[in-house]
C-alpha cells in the first residue's frame, strides 16, 4: 500500500509537447518573472491547454517553505512570510522548513467566493476570541501557479478577486470587523474558447499576456502529437524517460534565468520604442507598456543576456498588446497582425 502512495501520477513532460510555441514562450516567460501578470490562454477545444499548464508546473523547482504553514511561507523573503510567520522570526523562534512542489491549483468553475478567498469563524472569533482562519484557494496557490478553465465563463466578481491579488500579491478577507491577510503571489492562468464569448475588455487588460492557440493543420505534425500521446499513454514512465534530460536542461534555464533577471537592463531607446508602439496602437493606459518591458527583459535573461534586444522586443510585444487594442467591430484586421505592422513600421532592425 505505501508503494502505491508514493506513486504520483505521472504529468506529460512539457518538452515533449509539439507546436503552441506561443502558449510555451509566455508560461515560460510568466514564471521566470510573476510579476509580468499571468497569461489568458484563448483557443480551440483539444489544443492541450490543461495539459501544457500542467507541464509547466511539474517542471518548475521545488520550493523552500515554512513546515506546517498554511500559505507556503518562505523562510527567509518577508514578502512572501504569513504575518504567523513575520512574528515567528521576529520572536526569534527556529523555523523548520521543507521543500514542496510547486503548487498548482485548479480553479473550479462553480467555485464561490468562500473557496476562492477563504474564511474566518466568526461564531470562534466572538465567543473565544480565537481568530480562526480556514484558508482557501488562493492561499494554496501563493508561490505557485492558479489555473482558471474557461475562465470567460467565471462570476466578473471573482475575476476581479483573483486578478487584484495576482497584481498585489495579497488576499484580505473581512467578515464582521474582523480581517486576515496573507501572501498570494500566483501565476494566474486562465484559459478558454472565444466560441463560449469574451472576457470584458477591462478584465481581459488585467492579464499581462494573450497567447492565441489553433488547431495544427499540417498533418505531419498532428501525426506527430497523436504519436506522443498515445506513446505517454501507453507507458508515462518511457516517456519520461525519454525527455528527462531535455526537461533538465529546460528547468536548469529557467533557475538560471531567474537568478540573471535582476541584472537585466533595456536601453532608455528601446523603452521609448515600446512607448511608441503603446501610443500609436492607442493602448489605453500603461500597464501594456510595463508588462512588454517585463517580458522582453525576461526573454533577454532566459537567452542568457543581461541586454534586451530589438529581437527580445519583437517576439513578446505582441502577445503583451493584442488583448489590448480597443475592437472595432468593423475591422477586418485581427488585432496580432495590427500590432505586427506598427512594430515592424517603428522597430526596424
Amino acid at each position: 500500500m505505501s508503494i502505491l502512495k508514493n506513486k504520483t501520477r505521472p504529468v506529460f513532460p512539457f518538452t515533449a509537447i509539439v507546436g503552441q510555441e506561443e502558449m510555451k514562450l509566455a508560461l515560460l516567460l510568466n514564471v521566470i518573472d510573476p510579476k509580468i501578470g499571468g497569461v489568458m490562454i484563448m483557443g480551440d477545444r483539444g489544443t492541450g491547454k490543461s495539459t501544457t499548464i500542467r507541464a509547466i508546473a511539474d517542471l518548475l523547482p521545488k520550493i523552500q517553505v515554512v513546515q506546517d504553514d498554511l500559505f507556503n511561507s518562505h523562510p527567509s523573503d518577508y514578502d512572501l512570510m504569513s504575518d504567523m510567520v513575520k512574528a515567528r522570526v521576529q520572536n526569534n523562534e527556529d523555523l523548520l522548513t521543507s521543500f514542496i512542489n510547486v503548487p498548482m491549483v485548479d480553479l473550479p468553475l462553480g467555485a464561490t467566493e468562500d473557496r476562492v478567498c477563504g474564511t474566518i469563524d466568526i461564531e470562534r472569533a466572538l465567543t473565544e476570541g480565537i481568530k480562526t482562519f480556514e484558508p482557501g484557494l488562493l492561499a494554496k496557490a501563493n508561490r505557485g501557479i492558479l489555473y482558471v478553465d474557461e475562465v470567460n465563463l467565471l462570476d466578473d466578481h471573482l475575476v476581479d478577486i483573483l486578478l487584484d491579488s495576482a497584481a498585489s500579491g495579497w488576499n484580505t478577507v473581512e467578515r464582521e470587523g474582523i480581517s486576515v491577510r496573507h501572501p498570494a503571489r500566483f501565476v494566474l492562468v486562465g484559459s478558454g474558447n472565444p466560441e463560449e464569448g469574451e472576457l470584458r475588455p477591462q478584465l481581459l487588460d488585467r492579464f499581462g499576456m494573450h497567447a492565441e492557440i489553433r488547431t495544427v493543420k499540417e498533418p505531419s505534425l498532428r501525426v506527430k502529437i497523436v504519436e506522443q500521446r498515445s506513446k505517454f499513454d501507453s507507458n508515462p514512465y518511457t516517456c519520461l524517460e525519454e525527455f528527462k534530460e531535455q526537461q533538465n536542461k529546460l528547468k536548469s534555464s529557467i533557475v538560471e534565468a531567474q537568478k540573471k533577471l535582476p541584472n537585466v537592463n533595456i536601453d532608455y531607446d528601446l523603452r521609448v520604442k515600446i512607448s511608441e508602439i503603446c501610443g500609436t496602437l492607442d493602448v489605453d493606459g500603461l500597464r501594456g507598456d510595463i508588462v512588454t518591458n517585463r517580458a522582453a527583459k525576461a526573454l533577454a535573461a532566459y537567452n542568457n543576456r543581461n541586454k534586451v534586444e530589438i529581437g527580445d522586443i519583437k517576439v513578446v510585444i505582441k502577445l503583451c498588446l493584442r488583448h489590448r487594442l480597443r475592437k472595432d467591430p468593423l475591422e477586418t484586421i485581427d488585432s496580432g497582425n495590427k500590432v505586427q505592422q506598427v512594430v515592424d513600421s517603428i522597430l526596424k532592425l
